[in-house]
């Protein structure tokens, strides 16, 4: 299966072939979509051909152009955490938990300095209820034969994180990441350190051989093995 990564390895945005056309997991920030819309016409995709958004959590760099998606392309609807609406309505991060290392603090007051700090993103509230699909224990089968997929639950980072299995990978969104400033493969935020740790076991769980995360390169499942025990040694430092 081949995988086309129409953002970049700051905010991955991937896209995968189903039968009736692609699924895109996460938008990027904001300001990316003609970014987003330029890459995808490079590998001869349009966003006519696109018919699912499966949106790992809420957050500004995941969610931040899922709005003008979903006003400009009628054709498209975005499955989500049926945790994650509350987020998207009131368009802006939580700020529950804390970094995740200091390296990951002093990246986050970076942010705030060059105006990032707030972490905002266009809400998608109530009047989009029926472009969005929660993921409830009623639908789940149905939607993952949509996505030709299977939905993990992953929180830890978020607690509407979720990741989405596509025959011998994953997509986990900010379940893991890889490259500065985390470390060892830990996102650099983290919401409940416990369940994070229990998220990476689900992971690696379903035995795949690569994992794709939102930020960075693939890797190796492995990793995640050769790093679990470092997370419960993670001191958070939250933000104030």
């Amino acid at each position: 299966m081949k995988i086309y990564n129409v953002g970049n390895r700051v905010m991955n945005t991937y896209l995968y072939r189903i039968k009736d056309g692609y699924v895109m997991i996460d938008t990027g920030y904001e300001n990316s979509y003609q970014k987003c819309t330029s890459s995808m016409k490079r590998q001869g995709i349009s966003w006519d051909d696109v018919k699912y958004i499966f949106l790992t959590h809420a957050h500004d760099d995941h969610a931040g152009f899922l709005k003008e998606v979903l006003d400009k392309h009628l054709n498209i609807t975005c499955i989500i955490s049926d945790k994650a609406f509350s987020v998207l309505a009131k368009g802006q991060n939580s700020f529950n938990g804390g970094c995740s290392s200091r390296l990951a603090l002093l990246f986050c007051y970076i942010m705030k300095i060059v105006g990032k700090g707030k972490h905002l993103f266009p809400a998608v509230n109530e009047t989009y209820a029926n472009r969005l699909i929660s993921i409830t224990k009623d639908n789940i089968a149905e939607i993952e034969r949509m996505l030709s997929g299977k939905i993990l639950f992953t929180p830890g980072h978020t607690t509407d994180s979720i990741s989405l299995r596509v025959k011998n990978m994953i997509f986990c969104g900010d379940a893991a990441m890889n490259g500065v400033p985390s470390l060892h493969r830990i996102t650099i935020w983290i919401e409940n350190k416990k369940e994070f740790e229990n998220s990476w076991q689900v992971l690696l769980s379903e035995n795949v051989e690569y994992i794709y995360p939102a930020h960075g390169k693939r890797f190796k499942s492995s990793d995640l093995h050769k790093f679990k025990a470092k997370i419960n040694k993670i001191k958070l430092y939250p933000l104030k």
